[in-house]
């Protein structure tokens, strides 16, 4: 079973860190390795890059697994040395950050889809044999189903086909990409099938998302941090436990966990790179463009991320499902410009 290292530890002398702020949106100074934070679920895939790219002998880029939501808190403090490069994200950046970028002086910012993911929900192999729906996880996680009060202790309260076994969920925290794949792809999709809460959306927006997207506090859904690795280590050990973490890890640990069914669809490779899967989603990496020119092999390093994400690619091994081959000409026309995100498509 992969460990996975929350950062590569650059080397043991000290590296001076040179202020890189400055007027009008630019950048001086320099430091002489790369910086990212952000979503556990990218980080097995960052690593491998950086591990490719120091092959050449430059630096290890420092990856930090904070979570998709808090790396997008550090990465967009501001321009200097002291803040990161790059920001790994399992979900798109979205508006709210993206301003929060620009108040404090992060004005050019590259948006780069790297690959496909899916959320993944997971039972040891000596499991019940869950078959779920994006209603079903809603029933049972949602801290007010429909507008009431979640009172269900076993599966079977929330549907008569499921075991009698208390509802015990360990998943991603709030700052994780996951979790708000989690909210947004599988429990607003159960939470819309009632209709009069769907329509909550256009008349009151604030309530929607309290009685779409809160997750219950109970102890039927567990926290486990941003380790993705522990959650495996949870359910493979507790047959009566439920893991939802990416679906890397679910592919690089055969021998003891099985993908649980959504909606009839298993959680496989095919399944998500065509997004017959529910939870399929998009992986992303944004980048500080006001720190190419301070920040030596910021640049090499992404373009690396090009080589990687082929279908013949060093990242498919590590469990990334390839993007279509359009998705993944159109990113490399990015990288290749630097282009910036297009604020108006985000949300």
């Amino acid at each position: 079973m992969r460990m996975i290292r929350h950062s590569i530890v650059l080397a043991a002398s000290a590296v001076a860190l040179t202020a890189c702020g400055g007027s009008g949106g630019g950048a001086s100074g320099s430091r002489d390795y790369i910086r990212a934070v952000g979503s556990s679920t990218v980080y097995p895939f960052a690593t491998a890059v950086s591990e490719k790219f120091a092959q050449t002998g430059a630096k290890s880029p420092v990856i930090e697994s904070t979570g998709t939501g808090a790396g997008m808190k550090l990465f967009c403090a501001g321009v200097g040395a002291q803040h990161p490069d790059i920001e790994n994200a399992s979900r798109r950046m979205k508006k709210a950050e993206y301003d929060e970028c620009q108040k404090n002086g992060v004005t050019e910012i590259v948006e780069v889809q790297v690959g496909i993911d899916g959320i993944a929900f997971a039972e040891a192999k000596n499991g019940p044999d869950m078959k779920l729906t994006p209603e079903i996880v809603y029933k049972a996680l949602a801290a007010n189903p429909f507008g009431k009060p979640n009172t269900a202790k076993m599966w079977k309260d929330v549907d008569p086909s499921l075991p009698a076994e208390p509802i015990l969920v360990y998943g991603p925290p709030s700052t994780s990409g996951t979790r708000d794949a989690l909210k947004e792809l599988i429990m607003e999709a159960g939470c819309k099938t009632d209709a009069a809460t769907a329509a909550l959306k256009d008349s009151d927006k604030e309530a929607y998302e309290a009685t779409c997207h809160q997750i219950r506090e109970d102890g039927a859904y567990i926290d486990a941090g941003e380790n993705d690795n522990l959650i495996v280590q949870k359910i493979a050990q507790n047959p009566k436990a439920i893991g939802v973490f990416g679906y890397s890890f679910l592919e690089e640990n055969p021998d003891s966990l099985k993908g649980i069914p959504m909606s009839g669809i298993d959680p496989t490779y095919a399944t998500i790179s065509d997004f017959s899967y529910p939870g399929a989603r998009p992986l992303y990496v944004y980048v500080k463009k006001q720190h190419l020119a301070p920040i030596r092999g910021l640049a090499e390093y992404v373009k690396e991320w090009t080589n990687a994400w082929g279908s013949d690619g060093y990242l498919k091994a590590k469990g990334m499902v390839i993007a279509p081959e359009d998705v993944r000409q159109k990113n490399a026309e990015v990288v290749a410009s630097m282009t910036l995100v297009d604020p108006s498509q985000l949300k």
